[in-house]
């Protein structure tokens, strides 16, 4: 999984400069979605921790691993991501994230192939979970910042 905790680093290098350019105040503003830069940001935060969760348990298990979902509204309210300070969330997020593509890097091939279900789902590869995870983040980070989709990959 070299490639994809490649790939979370090189999204983390090539974005921090722009996320740290963002105001405290512009950080604030609502998108025209339901949550603001900082709730959004603070929901991959949440994501971070609940799929690293997902990585290391399902690495621990045995072939398949079942997983509840968690109400992600509900998560960004409760921490109040809101009133915390963008750079503190920023910092916490990417050190959180070169965390994760140490775990990433670290999955062997045996455990990749183990499964996960998440609410009863269609059983899915740590492989998979663990790519997805990236796409998800840069999902998110497109909404954050809209003027540079065209660089990320």
């Amino acid at each position: 999984m070299e490639h994809i905790a490649n790939e979370l680093l090189k999204v983390l290098e090539q974005k921090m400069p722009s996320l740290l350019d963002i105001s405290e105040e512009a950080s604030e503003l609502k998108l025209g979605t339901k949550w603001s830069k900082k709730e959004i940001l603070g929901h991959l935060i949440d994501s971070a921790c609940n799929n690293q969760q997902k990585f290391v348990r399902t690495m621990q298990s045995g072939q398949h691993s079942d997983f509840t979902g968690y109400d992600q509204d509900f998560w960004v309210k409760a921490q109040g991501y809101q009133k915390q300070k963008w750079k503190d969330l920023l910092l916490f997020w990417e050190l959180y994230n070169r965390h994760l593509a140490c775990l990433i890097r670290q999955a062997s091939g045996e455990h990749l192939q183990k499964t996960i279900s998440i609410d009863g789902g269609s059983p899915l590869t740590l492989a998979f979970i663990m790519a997805d995870y990236v796409e998800h983040l840069k999902h998110h980070l497109r909404q954050i910042l809209p003027s540079t989709n065209h660089t990320m990959s």
